[in-house]
């Protein structure tokens, strides 16, 4: 049994935006807190920051800021009255500027570590039980215990592996391997339309790959409003993407440096063959060797951990936040709110996350975000709801962004106008979707938001014409009659 012992206030087991959060605010609140994370980078190094800026969110945005200006240069810069010629595309160079961004946004992290004196250990761990965890070096020396008067989970969630494409990160790859290639596919296959499948799809058809998706589903993204998610499939499909629905893979086979794929639909067994194969069919919760048996908590079948609305284990003094819990769906911003709310919580503050009105995010082009409730939910219940919606067609400024594409849709309550659910697809809807949280977050009604001034021309203003539309009273736009 190893025997070095260091005592904390928090020990905090996953450096992703979840775990590093909750560690910077545990130091913040006063408390002696430790990190351990084994995330290795290319060079073998730590690097905090977890899937997240590692090998998801912040890496694709990367990559696909990279495709969208090629391109805006090979496609669309004429309409502009600007004439380029010789375009050419170095993929290592565009993977090598997205790990540089990679690289200093970690430094930020761990230098902000340094600033809290955070302990912070490259290793992995596994909870012994409500006081202690084993630490186990990445570079091999012996294992050792910290223990901790509270313990809390981060440790994120990994692609969904599945046994009809075994994934070997040459032919058959995992989404981190697909934004690591060193040249763009001929022909390309993506098993998953969903938000992970989407997002590689569009930079790789931007760079020149013919991309075909391959989703199970009979419906495309059921998780958006169907409103939205039809109007995504008219975009994304007008863009070049083959998507094809209903479509369950159900064998892989490798051959001469390509991959024979078959899957099934409705209309029976189809093949065909592909450079690449990108397996982004969902993700699983990091609790593999993550928990000792003998620590006795709770897990449900699929491996995520149970805990109540304080994100508090079955076992005391440990908690558990971001991917490894189904509180809320596996995002970012999610993980970073639970992480404030632990460590607040730890420290005798009480600050519960408002789950109802948390944002999401496909980062595609153009962007996909949402808050609260869809149409269809809505209806499902038997809610009384007004619907309004400003088609970006009808917006001054995306129009001279050449980005008329997309819509704003705002579904209040009837009688008590308050605002229930915001849809948005079109340019920086990430960033236009705040203003609904923030409306929501304060109880608006649709008149508030209506009566509130924006800058115009601007997109933020689509919002304002979305809630002018519940009232029958759009500016820019005439009402159907």
């Amino acid at each position: 049994m190893p025997k070095k012992q260091t005592h904390y206030d928090v020990i905090v087991i996953g450096g992703g935006p979840a775990g590093y959060v909750n560690a910077i605010r545990c130091t913040q609140l006063g408390l002696k807190t430790a990190c351990i994370d084994s995330w290795r980078n290319k060079k073998g190094q730590s690097s905090l920051g977890g899937t997240y800026l590692n090998a998801g969110s912040v890496s694709s945005m990367a990559m696909l800021e990279s495709a969208k200006i090629y391109r805006l240069l090979n496609q669309d810069l004429n309409k502009h009255g600007i004439y380029a010629e010789n375009i050419s595309i170095d993929i290592p160079q565009m993977v090598q500027r997205k790990d540089k961004i990679i690289e200093a946004l970690s430094h930020k992290i761990a230098d902000t570590f340094s600033h809290h004196k955070i302990d912070r250990f490259h290793a992995k761990a596994r909870l012994l039980n409500a006081r202690q965890v084993e630490v186990m070096p990445i570079d091999h020396s012996a294992a050792f215990l910290l223990e901790g008067k509270n313990i809390v989970l981060a440790t994120g969630s990994s692609p969904i592996e599945l046994a009809c494409a075994p994934i070997d990160n040459e032919l058959i790859l995992d989404p981190t391997a697909a934004l690591n290639l060193d040249s763009v596919p001929k022909k390309l296959a993506v098993i998953g339309a969903g938000i992970i499948g989407l997002e590689l799809a569009g930079i790789w058809s931007r760079l020149g790959a013919q991309t075909i998706l391959l989703e199970a589903q009979e419906a495309f993204l059921t998780l958006t409003d169907q409103q939205i998610s039809r109007e995504a499939y008219r975009i994304y499909t007008g863009q070049g993407l083959d998507m094809r629905l209903g479509a369950r893979v159900i064998s892989t086979k490798k051959g001469g440096r390509r991959v024979a794929v078959e899957y099934q639909d409705n209309d029976g067994t189809h093949s065909l063959r592909v450079d690449k194969l990108i397996v982004a069919s969902g993700r699983k919760p990091n609790t593999d060797s993550l928990i000792a048996p003998e620590a006795n908590i709770e897990l449900d079948e699929n491996g995520f951990v149970f805990v109540n609305e304080n994100c508090r284990t079955t076992l005391p003094g440990v908690y558990a936040i971001g991917d490894l819990t189904l509180l809320g769906p596996m995002i970012a911003h999610k993980g970073v709110e639970e992480g404030i709310f632990v460590a607040e919580q730890i420290a005798g503050l009480h600050t519960p996350i408002n789950y109802k009105i948390l944002p999401s995010v496909i980062y595609t082009d153009p962007e996909i975000a949402w808050v609260g409730q869809t149409e269809q939910a809505l209806k499902a219940m038997g809610e009384n709801i007004k619907i309004g919606i400003f088609p970006l067609h009808a917006s001054a400024r995306a129009h001279t962004l050449d980005r008329i594409d997309g819509m704003v849709k705002i579904i209040a309550h009837a009688e008590k106008d308050t605002i229930l659910g915001v849809h948005i697809i079109g340019p920086h809807a990430s960033e236009l979707i705040s203003e609904a949280v923030l409306a929501m977050e304060f109880s608006a009604s649709s008149e508030d938001l209506a009566r509130t001034i924006h800058a115009h021309p601007s997109l933020s203003d689509a919002l304002h014409e979305a809630a002018l539309a519940l009232k029958k009273r759009t500016l820019h736009l005439p009402l159907a009659k």
